[in-house]
């Protein structure tokens, strides 16, 4: 089962190490992670998502909670964030194949943010399966570099 936990943490050395570690020492798999300072600059939001069983999920917050450095724990139900994902990802697309892949971007309301004569780098922003769906109908014309957020998440 797949878990979005929102960590905050303060700002501080090895706070990520010991959080991560707690994740993997429970037996998670971590599917995303990410951690930027929040709007006080003393706190840190770790986002991740998670595959576990529920009962480890509870003991793991349990044990989070219990970590120095850790402000809050929250484990988002279904539908009780807003939660999205970013991608940059460069297509092949020479003279012929670039009006359709521009069309692609445009149904999608991603932005172009480079173009070169052979390649395109698109930006999306977007839940998960919006994010899958663009990088589906992008594959075809060659995908030649890819980087994912993974999944961001705040609480509604």
């Amino acid at each position: 089962m797949r878990h979005t936990i929102s960590v905050l943490v303060e700002n501080k050395f090895g706070v990520l190490a010991r959080v991560s570690g707690m994740f993997s020492g429970r037996g998670f798999n971590i599917e995303s992670l990410n951690v930027a300072p929040t709007h006080d600059a003393a706190l840190s939001r770790i986002t991740a998502v998670l595959k576990g069983d529920d009962a480890s999920l509870e003991l793991c917050i349990r044990q989070l909670r219990k970590l120095i450095n850790v402000v809050e724990v929250v484990d988002f139900k279904e539908g009780q964030a807003v939660a999205r994902e970013l991608v940059l990802v460069k297509v092949r697309a020479d003279v012929k194949s670039r009006p359709e892949v521009l069309q692609i971007a445009d149904i999608f309301r991603a932005k172009i943010v480079n173009l070169s004569p052979d390649s395109l780098i698109i930006e999306a922003t977007g839940d998960d399966e919006k994010i899958t769906a663009l990088l589906g109908l992008l594959d075809p014309f060659g995908v030649l570099e890819l980087a994912r957020t993974g999944r961001l998440a705040l609480k509604r």
